[in-house]
């Protein structure tokens, strides 16, 4: 996945890229930067938990993807919303709408956190049909399909 360093993580790489011979504490997983070596950040920002979160996972079946067009900008999805190619939103047959599902390019191991707003497909034997941004996340867009793994988010 593509990291944009705006807001928290850029205040983040800024204190990580300053001189860090001072005081450097570790207790509980979690490392902690001396305020002194980088006043300008603030305090909430100097503590990192070194392991993202876990999410509850629940996989399902996988397969062909696919993706939309942009020409489909602005049409109207069997949800009702109109279609943002830069949106990450999907189409599935079955799914409730609203659903989160987690999608893996198992050749490149990258993800992608879409929102099922449509039905479809309906040609061929592809599962899902992915927005531009969520298809170009994953490494796709270029040739225009590819295998995937799914999984459901659960909250």
């Amino acid at each position: 996945m593509n990291i944009r360093r705006t807001g928290r993580l850029a205040a983040l790489a800024a204190a990580m890229t300053l001189n860090l011979a001072g005081p450097v504490q570790a207790d509980s997983g979690i490392l902690a930067v001396n305020a002194a070596i980088a006043p300008e950040v603030p305090a909430s920002l100097l503590s990192v938990p070194h392991a993202a979160p876990t999410l509850d996972l629940e996989p399902i079946a996988g397969g062909m993807a696919s993706y939309y067009g942009r020409h489909l900008k602005g049409a109207r999805t069997a949800s009702g919303q109109r279609f943002d190619p830069d949106a990450l939103t999907c189409a599935h047959r079955t799914l409730p709408f609203g659903t989160q599902l987690q999608v893996t390019n198992p050749v490149n191991g990258e993800t992608v956190v879409v929102t099922v707003n449509d039905r479809g497909p309906f040609h061929g034997n592809r599962v899902i049909d992915l927005s531009d941004a969520a298809a170009e996340e994953i490494g796709i867009l270029a040739r225009g399909s590819g295998k995937v793994e799914l999984a459901i988010l659960n909250d």
